[in-house]
């Protein structure tokens, strides 16, 4: 990622921070297959990833579909601008935790949440407003622990396990906390897909109103999480012998 570095560290530290880092990828990427299975159930263009959309807009414009292009070139422009939007809102050179990734998962919360009112009188207008949301999430992971993380596809994954199984057959060695983890994040993909055509099935637009919600309450509480924190910190800063101002009150 253009704002974040791979950082070098020994195995026992790779093991913790994987440990740390596993449980938000999974739900992230879950997250993504879920809405990329829903969208597809009412355009059939994904808004996940770019590749299947750019080839859509090919293919639209070579049949003369002025329509299906223009919605295909808005998810386009709607992944990029999310990941504009994550470049001003994290605009970090390193993963590091901060009230902003709260902000940018209420952001996309309530970006899957007017798409959501879109899709359920069957405009179109809410896919860029997802696209958005999903280049905005793909945007917030970065290069950490040699890992590139990415939440909204899984085409690097792929990639990256087909390499390692390819080094274990040559070298008979691999970093295997690093295949598991790719495995694990795949598969989140695969079961965010399924549940997501299955609600989809049940519940048609409605569906999408899981993840914004999902996202609104994953975002609030880290955004209160680490504001509580910032909180704490500033208050042990503060002089023991200082009068209680109100200005932070002890939670």
């Amino acid at each position: 990622m253009p704002y974040s570095h791979p950082q070098k560290i020994d195995r026992q530290t790779a093991f913790r921070q994987v440990r740390h880092l596993l449980p938000g990828a999974l739900l992230l990427t879950a997250n993504a297959g879920f809405i990329n299975a829903v969208v597809l159930g009412f355009f059939r263009t994904p808004v996940s990833h770019m590749t299947g959309a750019i080839s859509h807009l090919g293919l639209d414009l070579a049949n003369n579909r002025e329509r299906d292009a223009l919605a295909s070139g808005s998810i386009v422009l709607g992944f990029l601008g999310g990941a504009m939007l994550a470049g001003m809102i994290v605009g970090a050179v390193k993963l590091v935790p901060g009230r902003r990734f709260g902000v940018a998962m209420l952001i996309e919360g309530a970006l899957l949440g007017a798409a959501t009112a879109f899709f359920i009188f069957k405009l179109r207008y809410g896919l860029p407003l997802v696209a958005l949301a999903c280049g905005l999430q793909n945007a917030m992971s970065s290069s950490y622990c040699g890992l590139v993380i990415r939440t909204t596809h899984v085409t690097g994954l792929v990639t990256d396990i087909g390499v390692l199984l390819g080094h274990w057959i040559r070298h008979r060695q691999v970093d295997r906390w690093k295949l598991r983890f790719f495995v694990m994040v795949f598969l989140a993909f695969g079961l965010g897909g399924l549940v997501g055509a299955l609600a989809d099935r049940w519940l048609g637009p409605w569906s999408l109103a899981l993840p914004a919600t999902g996202m609104s309450l994953a975002g609030g509480i880290f955004w209160f999480v680490t504001h509580r924190g910032v909180v704490d910190l500033m208050q042990e800063a503060l002089p023991t012998t200082a009068p209680q101002t109100g200005m932070f009150p002890r939670l």
